[in-house]
């Protein structure tokens, strides 16, 4: 059996780790470097780090902080924001990222998702899909949350997978930095249409969510953010907790 991943998110901006609700409210949550070295001791089996503003700002990820980050960390490192090409992504990866994840680019040209997984590999291919049930349908939106599109998320989930896609990153809107748990329901549907690791984002308040994501969500690994970054939650009492309940992690 494949074991699960916990995988704590840096979302930052102006250089500094940032947590809101829902998209939005931001608040501090410390250096990003200093975060980093922090979790790679305690037990992370990955980071992502994702540049929030960069799409919004027209501008590229900061080089400078992911290469600082990387050099601190020993596991599989996942950087986004601002990625639209085979020459940005390059150059992450040359900085030390070992996947990025794109969401924006990848909407507005799905091509860009064949092309990079060409080039690096779908391994290397992450796709962060933000989505909000509106009305009972859950509608995929772009630019950090901010923008409505007309793509469903099942269907968007299910042709990334097609264009090469190595994981998808579903992050729940209605529960990001909520506290009250995944969308584990919607989390379930993606795990049976599709066949590459999905990762849960967006809710997680306490340990029992985590379990609840696993088993009933079907997620293959769970990131969050606040609970780690303002220490509600630590990695090691959680993995221990999920092997407990017979959920395969990394000790």
């Amino acid at each position: 059996m494949l074991t699960k991943r916990i995988i704590p998110c840096l979302d930052i901006k102006n250089g500094r780790t940032v947590k809101g609700v829902n998209f939005v409210a931001l608040r501090d949550a410390g250096d990003p470097v200093e975060l980093a070295k922090k979790y790679t001791k305690l037990g992370a089996d990955e980071l992502v780090f994702l540049d929030i503003s960069a799409t919004l700002e027209g501008r590229k990820t900061m080089h400078d902080m992911v290469l600082k980050v990387a050099e601190q960390i020993n596991i599989p490192f996942t950087v986004g924001g601002g990625i639209s090409s085979i020459e940005d992504v390059d150059i992450l990866l040359k900085h030390g990222a070992d996947k990025v994840s794109i969401n924006s680019s990848a909407i507005k040209r799905p091509e860009l998702i064949n092309e990079l997984s060409n080039k690096f590999g779908s391994q290397c291919v992450v796709v962060a899909i933000d989505a909000k049930q509106i009305d009972g349908n859950w509608i995929v939106h772009l630019a950090g949350g901010t923008i409505p599109t007309v793509l469903n998320l099942f269907d968007w989930a299910k042709e990334v997978e097609e264009r090469g896609a190595g994981e998808i990153l579903f992050t729940s809107m209605n529960n990001d930095g909520t506290k009250v748990g995944f969308a584990n329901e919607a989390l379930a549907k993606l795990s049976e249409l599709t066949n590459i690791p999905i990762i849960a984002s967006g809710g997680a308040g306490n340990i029992q969510h985590f379990i609840d994501t696993f088993k009933e969500g079907k997620a293959d690994a769970a990131l969050a953010a606040s609970v780690f970054h303002f220490g509600e939650i630590e990695i090691l009492d959680l993995k221990k907790e999920l092997k407990n309940n017979n959920i395969e992690v990394r000790l």
